[in-house]
């Protein structure tokens, strides 16, 4: 795809800064480079220049980097300008830019679109570098790079490429069954494959609970009987005063979270009201919330004062969980032990007993839950769900008891099809606005 206009965005950082990266991209790329930099530059080579506006008005002195396309980001030709990273300095240069005829403002991952439609990356791939780019915890940076650099479009296109090839071999054997170079047994080993498929193809959707952890986070909410050292803990973890903590029952009548960074994993710890009976109107309110949000917990840290435990009522079935005692300090050595042995955990925030280990905890179950950073997983739900269809067609071709061969092939041909708008080979043009609005300008 040959784009008519080009495209300028400043792709670096929040301003000021040391440098700003400023990229261009499209066909007016070359001439705006000569123009700027007084002359075209070495191709992928650093070139130190003073930059002027066409009038002959200096801008800044900088470093300026041409690719031409197709072997480009994009697949087009693309410049970046290095230059002071001053908000005045970026507003004169995009203005000057712009300035060009065929040359506009970017949009919304704009950049990475043209490289989609360029072939320079597939579907899954794109989605891959905005998660990159999004990486908040280094389980989210590998995982996206794993992604970016096309493991799991190879694991996808693979599955592509064997049923279109067991396709190809049922055909042959419905339009050349009295050739002798076509074994009527094909089919025996076909049908094989495709059972064996579906199979892997479950246990890699099984996966995307895992995926979505590393993505979005691991799910840690605190519950707890009111002053049961719930906001105490939730500061402690924390490390500041995000929650306000004091005697009063119902202090807490909101849910509050903060993003941990434990083992590489991001965890979102809450923090939630306390629960009990016959609560203040406002305050059933925060009660009603806390039920709702232990539901979809990943962990669940059911808190108790050591010195006056209380039961807090039904919590979700099956839901994991942490029994963790409170306030340990308040007791005696002696009464201590003994009352330590009644839980998982027994800390105090006061002195710091057992709050590391807690960490720990939740951190292992993270990992736990994450499972192998090695593994492949699918990283979106709709990867999720073209997977779930692509499995419903395979059933249906190995129904043999229901269909013809020519029907179980056209099933095979669906398979393939939904695979392929997975990495974007297929009609995905009704995505496209979706996937690439997650993006920041520059990108």
């Amino acid at each position: 795809m040959i784009s008519g206009d080009s495209i300028v965005a400043l792709s670096s950082g929040r301003l000021p800064a040391g440098v700003a990266v400023i990229r261009i991209s499209g066909p007016q790329t070359r001439f705006v480079v000569e123009t700027i930099a007084g002359g075209m530059v070495k191709d992928r080579a650093a070139v130190l220049r003073r930059l002027r506006a066409p009038d002959g008005t200096v801008l800044d002195n900088g470093l300026v980097f041409f690719f031409p396309g197709p072997a480009s980001f994009t697949g087009e030709d693309v410049a970046e300008f290095h230059v002071h990273g001053g908000r005045a300095v970026v507003a004169r240069m995009l203005e000057t830019i712009t300035g060009f005829d065929g040359v506009r403002h970017a949009e919304p991952g704009e950049y990475t679109r043209r490289a989609f439609l360029n072939g320079k990356v597939d579907l899954v791939e794109t989605e891959a570098l905005a998660d990159l780019v999004n990486a908040e915890t280094e389980a989210q940076r590998r995982f996206a790079l794993q992604n970016a650099e096309g493991a799991q479009s190879e694991l996808y296109l693979g599955w592509r490429r064997r049923l279109i090839h067991a396709r190809a071999m049922i055909e042959a054997e419905i339009d050349f069954a009295d050739e002798d170079d076509v074994p009527g047994s094909v089919s025996n080993t076909v049908w094989s494959d495709v059972r064996a498929m579906i199979e892997e193809i479950d246990r890699h959707s099984a996966g995307f609970r895992a995926a979505e952890i590393i993505r979005d986070g691991f799910e840690v909410v605190i519950l707890g009987a009111p002053n049961a050292g719930k906001s105490s803990l939730f500061n402690a973890l924390a490390r500041r005063d995000a929650a306000i903590v004091t005697d009063e029952p119902g202090t807490t009548r909101d849910l509050l979270e903060v993003v941990l960074d434990l083992q590489g994993l991001r965890v979102r710890l809450t923090d939630t009201a306390g629960l009990r009976e016959a609560p203040g109107k406002v305050e059933a309110i925060g009660i009603e919330k806390a039920r709702a949000k232990a539901h979809g917990a990943d962990l669940l840290l059911l808190l108790q004062d050591v010195a006056d435990p209380r039961d807090i009522g039904l919590l979700p079935a099956g839901a994991p969980s942490l029994r963790v005692g409170t306030k340990l300090d308040l007791l005696e050595d002696r009464a201590a032990i003994d009352a330590a042995g009644n839980y998982d955990l027994a800390i105090s925030v006061k002195n710091g007993t057992g709050v590391e280990t807690l960490l720990v905890e939740i951190g292992q179950r993270a990992a736990e839950a994450a499972g192998n950073a090695g593994d492949v997983l699918p990283s979106r739900l709709r990867h999720v769900e073209l997977l779930n269809e692509t499995n419903r067609h395979l059933r249906r071709a190995t129904d043999g008891r229901t269909f013809g061969q020519e029907l179980r092939a056209e099933e095979l041909r669906l398979a393939a099809d939904h695979l392929g708008r997975i990495v974007g080979a297929i009609n995905v043009e009704d995505m496209l606005d979706v996937i690439f609005s997650q993006f920041c300008i520059g990108k």
